[in-house]
């Protein structure tokens, strides 16, 4: 849905953005607009914003920023936007060692790594990504929020300057391309969000197959995977010799973080 740049604002703000919203099939209209309102500096800031969001951008750009983790992560279109389950791959390497050297592949915004380093500020971390727009934001978050990683450009694990590592970090892309045009992607996501972020192969596996064969000498490693690919993906790092595999779910149930080590 699209409108046009000449419509207003009409009745109550508030109630104006939600219904906007509503109508325009947004899946949590009441907290977008709730949130787009409280942070709009006018009415005309507000009709710019609930129009955009209105046209299903994601609300990420629309804002110019999300939470992850209790950071302010500043997100634009040359990044994925991190969700809220990507914090459980933090979880997850939350766990290492003292001191471990850490990869963190495909880092986007940089959310992961920063989030990981804030929080576990004796790892060493190093983020990589094979997009030098996406390493802009990421290198601008770490200035804003003061937190030192160590940011590279690099397609992948063997690529990136630095090894052999401890262990490995990554939310790599994981949607299949055969689901392209069906619907099964949100808006937000297949319209908006840079493709190379998502789309892996045509079974979503691609990418997680070469990164699992580029850990030789990697003792460590946690994936974030897809709906149905856990018990695939563990069989990959079973076969390159990774023997004991954790599983991390959503609220909802989903198996979403592959944890393993040597």
């Amino acid at each position: 849905m699209s409108y046009p740049p000449d419509v207003a604002v009409t009745a109550e703000p508030r109630s104006w953005a939600l219904e906007t919203l509503i109508a325009a099939g947004c899946p949590d209209a009441p907290g977008d607009a709730q949130l787009l309102a409280a942070e709009a500096d006018d009415a005309e800031g507000l009709r710019v914003a609930v129009l955009r969001r209105a046209a299903r951008e994601p609300l990420g750009y629309v804002r110019g920023r999300t939470e992850f983790r209790g950071l302010d992560i500043t997100v634009d279109p040359r990044v994925f936007i991190p969700r809220p389950e990507t914090e459980l791959l933090v979880e997850a390497a939350l766990k290492l060692p003292e001191g471990a050297r850490v990869l963190e592949a495909c880092t986007g915004s940089g959310a992961v790594a920063l989030a990981l380093k804030n929080e576990r500020p004796d790892l060493g971390v190093t983020a990589s990504d094979r997009s030098a727009g996406a390493l802009a934001v990421a290198r601008a978050n770490a200035e804003r929020l003061g937190i030192e990683v160590m940011f590279v450009e690099a397609d992948g694990i063997a690529a990136a300057p630095g090894g052999p590592w401890d262990a490995v970090v990554a939310n790599p892309p994981y949607v299949a391309e055969d689901e392209a045009g069906t619907g099964s992607l949100p808006a937000e996501i297949e319209c908006h969000e840079p493709p190379e972020a998502f789309w892996a192969g045509h079974d979503g596996l691609a990418v997680v197959r070469r990164f699992v064969a580029e850990l030789s000498g990697v003792d460590r490693v946690a994936f974030e995977v897809g709906d149905g690919q856990a018990a695939a993906v563990g069989e990959m790092l079973r076969a390159v010799g990774f023997g004991s595999i954790d599983t991390l779910h959503t609220a909802a149930g989903h198996a979403r973080i592959l944890s393993a080590q040597r």
